[in-house]
């Protein structure tokens, strides 16, 4: 099933560049100014200490303007930081002159990158585990039924 969810993506994928090629595709454009509208005001932030915690990255955003938002992703296992983060502006050009500020400076000690944060794909869902559709081994779903070896 994977297999097909990845070739029915790659499908579109291919068809939605073509048409961007052979002329302009209202539907893509639109999709993309609606995303450009509403992750304006998410900035990603790459490059962070290990020592830069969420409070501290609200903190030196908050001089640009209304932070909504400032997290720090860490590690599910360790819970150590995995040196990016994300901050959200209430407004675009809060987000804006903070990007063209922030960019290449230095916060607790590393020199950091801001750029506008894109939509993340939706990640594929596993299924339900087991081996194969019958749960089983081979086509009878187990051992010693109906197989020929």
């Amino acid at each position: 099933m994977a297999f097909f969810n990845r070739a029915g993506s790659l499908v579109r994928q291919s068809f939605s560049q073509k048409n961007t090629l052979t002329g302009p595709n209202p539907v893509a454009s639109m999709f993309n100014a609606v995303r450009c509208v509403t992750s304006s005001t998410k900035l990603f932030i790459g490059g962070l200490s290990w020592q830069t915690n969420d409070e501290s990255l609200k903190d030196a955003f908050s001089s640009f303007g209304d932070v909504n938002d400032a997290r720090v992703i860490v590690d599910r296992e360790t819970g150590r930081s995995r040196g990016f983060g994300f901050v959200e502006f209430s407004t675009n050009e809060s987000a804006s002159s903070a990007l063209t500020a922030m960019d290449g400076q230095e916060l607790n000690g590393r020199n950091i990158r801001v750029t506008f944060a894109n939509e993340q794909a939706p990640r594929p869902r596993f299924g339900s585990g087991g081996f194969g559709s019958s749960g089983g081994y081979g086509n009878d779903g187990g051992v010693g039924g109906n197989s020929q070896y």
